[in-house]
């Protein structure tokens, strides 16, 4: 099977330029794999250091981004650092790219044995790394024939995960059989990663880093910032809405109308999946229609960096109703403003954006009925979070927090000492595979 998935990989980059053309994401995508092969190795030629391990860590978005950041950082923190090169897939991690502790990040090459083999060659890493979710089959293959280590870090298995079914099982159980670590989120997963072909002695149960990655994200964040200041100058019952889809913006914005004649000083703040400006003019005339002042947080954020704070009272900028987030990367400092909160996917195929962010800042949030990540159940369990199904139920679980002070400082509690009680997976993670680099040099 693995034959068949380098042939279906060599006809995907053959194709790959018929797929350029235009601003989607498979598009950007597509043009940033063009040459990554060539940037890694010529990366390779001006600096890698000769007689010092390289860690390539891989992560395929942003959130896993971040699982990946943490576990770097704790890394560097034990001393002696290796070299590090990250790598990402999707185009949305561009921006968290750019801000990686590594020496070289950039996009992932095709996963095709050409590409793979003259990588590793030029690299000569100690430890190929993925995280989550993601290996690569030729890839990992290549860095095993070089000499290198293969690991999955923060590795999520979700039952009835297509992973575990064919043809995607035959192709990956070589891979994660074939891994010298394993580090996974849950005892759960750790039992699906084994059944699926993961040697039982190669796995260990570390917990999330991305619990550190929120936490540390959370205490880091400047309340004095533009993009926060604004919500302080006039205090009201704010609801902040991360990461949301079409579908659930579907079922958020009727439950907000609805908030709002119970609670009419309501604020909402909705930072899209995807900020593309079709979308966000979309959901900026649904709120507008609803009678709702609208403005975006990059214009708010201009107006308090030049302190240009008295307005008509008219002005959707003087205290706007709803705000529309128009970049990525603010959500988790935005959360602190909130206090209540709706995580956004839980109505959408793709999945439940993450969870750990509110819970570090405190806020209670509810969550549509497609949440099944370890961390909403026990959040759950803890009273953090309620599962919502409509618009109805979204606005009844939403109101009664608003409307009772003590049962949403309970939650508030809940959240940040699950948080609490999480936290040190990044350490517990890096420890393992600093001994896996030691161990790779000495291959």
């Amino acid at each position: 099977m693995e034959g068949w998935y380098r042939v279906v990989s060599r006809a995907a980059r053959r194709a790959a330029p018929l797929l350029t053309t235009g601003n989607s994401k498979l598009a950007r995508g597509v043009r940033a794999r063009r040459n990554a092969a060539d940037r890694l190795t010529a990366w390779a030629r001006e600096h890698r250091e000769a007689g010092r391990p390289l860690l390539w860590m891989h992560a395929p978005s942003v959130g896993e981004g971040l699982q990946a950041r943490a576990v770097l950082e704790a890394l560097y923190a034990r001393g002696d650092p290796p070299q590090a090169v990250f790598t990402h897939f999707s185009p949305s991690a561009e921006g968290l790219a750019a801000r990686m502790p590594a020496d070289f990040c950039g996009v992932l090459p095709w996963d095709v044995t050409d590409d793979a083999e003259r990588v590793m060659a030029a690299l000569r890493p100690a430890l190929l790394c993925f995280t989550k979710t993601e290996v690569w089959p030729v890839l990992a293959r290549a860095a095993r024939e070089s000499g290198a280590a293969t690991a999955l870090v923060a590795a999520t298995l979700p039952r009835g995960s297509s992973r575990g079914r064919w043809p995607t099982r035959s192709v990956l159980s070589p891979t994660l059989g074939a891994l010298d670590l394993l580090t996974a989120v849950a005892e759960a997963d750790a039992r699906r990663f084994v059944a699926l072909g993961t040697r039982a002695e190669a796995v260990h149960v570390t917990g999330d880093p991305g619990v550190d990655s929120a936490a540390d994200r959370i205490a880091a964040t400047n309340p004095d910032a533009p993009h926060l200041r604004c919500f302080q100058t006039r205090p009201r019952p704010t609801l902040v809405a991360g990461s949301t889809w079409p579908a659930d913006e579907a079922v958020l914005i009727p439950a907000c109308i609805e908030l709002r004649r119970a609670h009419p000083p309501l604020r909402i703040v909705v930072a899209p999946h995807e900020p593309e400006e079709e979308g966000m003019r979309a959901l900026e005339h649904r709120l507008s229609g609803a009678g709702w002042r609208v403005a975006r947080l990059s214009d708010l954020e201009q107006s308090m960096a030049v302190g240009r704070s008295a307005r008509r009272s008219g002005d959707s900028l003087a205290d706007p109703d709803a705000v529309v987030v128009d970049r990525i990367g603010m959500l988790a400092e935005l959360y602190t403003v909130g206090d209540v909160a709706c995580v956004g996917g839980g109505f959408h195929a793709g999945g439940l954006h993450s969870v750990l962010e509110p819970a570090a800042a405190g806020v209670p949030m509810v969550v549509g009925p497609r949440h099944q990540v370890s961390h909403v159940r026990a959040l759950l369990e803890r009273g953090a979070a309620r599962v919502v199904g409509d618009a109805a139920s979204m606005a009844v679980a939403l109101g009664s927090w608003i409307s009772d002070p003590a049962g949403r400082d309970a939650a508030r509690r809940a959240g940040l000492d699950y948080i609490r009680d999480q936290v040190g997976a990044a350490a517990r993670t890096s420890a393992l595979l600093f001994e896996l680099i030691k161990g790779a040099e000495g291959r």
